[in-house]
């Protein structure tokens, strides 16, 4: 690649300036590979440890926190707008380096950690204990600091039965 010294001075002027490098579309789209079977936009870029697309940004500490951001979130806000704050994007299609906005849902982090296949949304989803038991109205029980969800019966019949060796 040739030396662009126009870019090359804007990327020092805005560092001096505090400010960080915005990304078009056109700086991104040749490290994405439309897949045609499923929609999905793969980023070939860096990809971080959780499966995200990160780029750097220049005009950054790269010691810091802010230094990267995700690609996906970039690409949405080209092609689609801004993100509220506090929001999250969704990857609808659950592929985490796709960044098709197609595949991208603004979504609150509840929701987005509900649909997840991670313990906690599985067991959010649960509608009913090990034993059938609905887990709903009188017969669920909220516990302890995290307000974890517990069958009412089943803790009732496990106090009874250590109770009953304790005799």
């Amino acid at each position: 690649h040739a030396l662009n010294v126009t870019q090359l001075l804007s990327d020092l002027t805005r560092k001096a300036a505090g400010m960080e490098r915005t990304f078009s579309f056109e700086d991104l789209e040749p490290r994405i590979m439309p897949i045609p079977e499923c929609g999905c936009w793969i980023w070939e870029g860096y990809i971080t440890m959780y499966g995200y697309p990160e780029i750097v940004r220049s005009g950054v500490n790269v010691g810091s926190a802010k230094a990267t951001r995700r690609v996906h979130r970039i690409v949405y806000e080209l092609l689609r707008g801004p993100i509220p704050e506090g929001m999250q994007l969704d990857h609808l299609c659950r592929v985490r380096c796709c960044v098709n906005p197609d595949h991208l849902e603004v979504v609150d982090s509840r929701t987005n950690t509900l649909r997840g296949v991670s313990i906690a949304a599985a067991n959010a989803r649960k509608t009913h204990c090990v034993r059938g038991h609905a887990l709903a109205g009188d017969n669920l029980l909220l516990w302890g600091r995290n307000k974890d969800r517990v069958c009412k019966t089943c803790a009732r019949a496990r106090e009874q039965a250590r109770e009953a060796r304790i005799r």
